[in-house]
């Protein structure tokens, strides 16, 4: 009996050597400082070797009367809801596009794929000139074609959100959309020919064939847009600092501006539970859905 115990822990000892590295970085760098931060967010803590100070539940408390937390939150939310969509058709439309067209597919999943590796202060430099109200290329064309009042963008408390999730979007819907592409060319190409014989015309293939078939690859970047989208930070930073007034800060810039400008850590730390929960509900709602739509 004993020995048979002393073989089974034998042959769990070579795989767990193998992930002990990573177990040993991941808890470095993801367990302790979440614990500690979890923490810190029930102090008073100001950072620079300053006193931390036990508040309870006060910082949480706070959060919801802070009315720039919850303005940020709300901004957070719209991006959340038009960034997810847009890049999810984007990144759909252009994989199934791509995959009907053989000889130039490899040069334009190379194009739309190339922002993706661009750094993204750059990219919002750039898109900062573009949206220029008074100079910029995108009013010129626009006035060009006639429109005489085109938008400020940028200096418009009104479209400053929807620029930057444009941009967003522009940068980030080459990388889903090659998720997409690979688990479109990993369907069978039996079914494809099989439906074409039963008079299945295109849109009829997408409907029954694709779109079934992708539907785990679909739920994956639809997790991960989601994530993504509550964790914007450098377009707002570079490209608006969460102006004019408060119309483009989102819940990553406020803590930010919480701990590092402002230095009170421990009500930033506050904030970052409070959009890990967002981020882990949504998550968990998203898998609870899964077994409607996903076919395996």
């Amino acid at each position: 009996m004993i020995s048979q115990w002393l073989r089974s822990i034998k042959s769990y000892v070579p795989g767990t050597l193998f992930i002990l590295p990573a177990f040993v970085l991941f808890a470095v760098f993801i367990f302790i400082p979440l614990g500690y931060g979890l923490g810190m967010s029930f102090t008073d803590y100001g950072g620079f070797n300053l006193k931390a100070n036990f508040v309870g539940t006060d910082n949480y408390a706070k959060l919801f009367q802070d009315d720039y937390f919850l303005i940020s939150l709300k901004n957070n939310l719209i991006y959340t809801l038009v960034f997810v969509p847009l890049t999810v058709l984007l990144a759909l439309s252009s994989a199934v596009a791509l995959n009907g067209i053989r000889h130039l597919r490899k040069y334009l999943r190379m194009a739309f794929y190339f922002p993706q590796i661009t750094s993204m202060v750059s990219i919002a430099i750039v898109w900062g000139l573009l949206f220029n109200p008074m100079s910029g290329p995108i009013n010129t064309v626009l006035k060009g074609i006639g429109i005489a009042n085109p938008p400020e963008w940028l200096m418009s408390s009104h479209w400053a959100l929807l620029a930057i999730i444009l941009v967003a979007v522009w940068k980030s819907f080459g990388y889903y959309m090659i998720i997409l592409l690979a688990g479109i060319q990993g369907i069978p190409e039996h079914l494809y020919e099989s439906a074409k014989l039963d008079g299945a015309n295109k849109f009829q293939q997408f409907l029954y064939i694709t779109l079934p078939s992708l539907s785990p690859t679909l739920f994956m970047v639809l997790v991960l847009t989601i994530i993504n989208s509550f964790q914007v930070f450098d377009l707002v930073s570079v490209m608006t600092d969460g102006g004019p007034g408060r119309s483009t800060n989102v819940l990553v810039f406020r803590i930010y501006q919480e701990a590092f400008i402002h230095y009170r850590m421990g009500y930033a730390a506050a904030m970052s539970a409070v959009l890990f929960l967002i981020i882990m509900v949504i998550s968990l709602i998203q898998f609870r859905m899964e077994k409607k739509w996903v076919t395996y």
